[in-house]
C-alpha cells in the first residue's frame, strides 16, 4: 500500500506551524493518492501533529504499491515508515515470488510498528439479480476491475468456487461500478479496500444490494484471513458479513531509534478515538489485529505494547 504526497501548500503550512527544531521528521509511504490508504496516511499525519504538539512531523508520500514500499527499504534512512501486507515482508526476507533474485540484507531489518485497516473483500450483487451465494453467480455479469488486488483476488475466488467459466466478466472500469450496477449493465462487482468501502456505501445507499458472505469452508479455500463486517455497516445490511481480508501494517526498519518508534506507536493507538471520528474505517482497528503481524516488531514499539498490556508472540519479539 502507499501514501501520496501532500500538496506543497499543505506541507508548507504544516511545517511552518511547527516549533523550530522541535520536530522529529518522518516520511510515511503507503498508497496512490486516490486510495483510501492514502487518506489514512493523511489522517495519521494529522493525528501525530496534533497529539504531539508538532514534535512528530509526518510527510505523506505517494507510492505505486506495496512491493515498491518494501523495495525502497534498501535506500531509505531512519525516518522511513511504510505500509504493506505482512506476507510481503516475509517474501522479501525469503527472496521469494516478486522478490526472487532481488534479495537484500536491508529486508532483514524490517520491523513492524502497528496494524492499519485490512484490505477487505466485498462481493456486491444487486438485489434484483437474486444472487445470495457464489453458486448463484452462474449466468450473471460481474465486474472485477483491472490491475488491483481486488480484481486478482476476485478472479481467484471465482476459480476456487468453480464458477469462473459460468460468469461473464464485464469490460467496465471499477470506478464506474455503481452506475453500471444501477442501470443493469452488470449484476455485481468485486472490490477490496478498508471497510466501510466508499463504493459499497454508495451502491447500498442508491439501490438494493446484497454483499455476499463466505462460509468457513470457502474462507479456508482462499487461505486468507477471516473478517466480519458488522451488521448495519451498509444501508440495508441486517446481518454480519463474513468475508476475507489481507492484513496490512505500518513498518519501519532497525535504523529508526527506539524512542521515535515508541512515540509513533503510542500516539497511533492513543489517537484511535480521534481517527474514528474522521473516518469509519478506523473503527475496525483494535488489538486483535496484532496477531496478523507475522514478523518482528520494532523494540521501541514493543515497549509500548508491554506498557499497554498487549501480549506479543515470541515470533514478534
Amino acid at each position: 500500500m502507499k501514501f501520496g504526497s501532500i500538496t506543497a501548500a499543505a506541507m508548507l503550512a504544516a511545517i511552518t506551524a511547527l516549533p523550530a527544531g522541535a520536530e522529529t521528521r518522518v516520511t510515511y509511504k503507503s498508497a496512490k493518492t486516490a486510495s483510501s490508504y492514502y487518506q489514512m496516511g493523511v489522517q495519521i499525519a494529522e493525528a501525530m501533529q496534533e497529539a504531539t504538539g508538532g514534535e512528530i512531523s509526518v510527510t505523506v508520500e505517494e507510492s505505486q504499491g506495496s512491493v515498491q514500499n518494501v523495495m525502497e527499504v534498501r535506500a531509505r534512512g531512519a525516518d522511513y515508515v511504510f505500509t504493506t501486507p505482512p506476507a510481503l515482508v516475509g517474501l522479501a526476507q525469503g527472496g521469494k515470488a516478486m522478490f526472487e533474485g532481488k534479495g537484500d540484507p536491508a529486508f532483514d531489518e524490517i520491523r513492524a510498528l502497528f496494524p492499519i485497516p485490512s484490505l477487505t473483500m466485498h462481493f456486491v450483487m444487486s438485489a434484483e439479480s437474486g444472487v445470495t451465494s457464489f453458486a448463484d453467480m452462474a449466468g450473471k455479469t460481474i465486474l472485477l476491475g483491472k490491475g488491483s488486488f481486488g480484481a486478482s483476488e476476485g478472479e481467484k475466488y471465482l476459480g476456487l468456487f468453480g464458477i469462473a467459466d459460468k460468469v461473464e466478466i464485464a469490460d467496465v472500469e471499477l470506478s464506474n461500478a455503481v452506475p453500471a450496477l444501477k442501470n443493469g449493465q452488470i449484476d455485481g462487482f468485486v472490490t477490496a479496500g478498508s471497510w466501510p468501502a466508499p463504493n459499497v456505501v454508495e451502491a447500498a445507499a442508491s439501490s438494493d444490494v446484497t454483499v455476499l458472505s463466505l462460509s468457513d469452508e470457502e474462507i479456508a479455500q482462499t487461505k486468507r484471513t477471516k473478517l466480519v463486517i458488522p451488521a448495519g455497516t451498509y444501508a440495508g445490511q441486517d446481518a454480519d458479513i463474513t468475508t476475507t481480508s489481507l492484513p496490512v501494517a505500518a513498518y519501519t526498519t532497525t535504523k529508526m531509534d527506539d524512542e521515535t518508534a515508541y512515540q509513533l506507536t503510542k500516539t497511533y493507538w492513543e489517537s484511535q478515538e480521534r481517527l474514528g471520528k474522521s473516518a469509519a474505517w478506523w473503527k475496525g482497528v483494535d488489538a486483535g489485529l496484532m496477531e496478523n503481524i507475522t514478523g518482528k516488531i520494532h523494540p521501541g514499539a514493543q515497549r509500548y505494547y508491554e506498557e499497554a498490556g498487549i501480549a506479543l508472540s515470541d515470533a514478534q519479539k
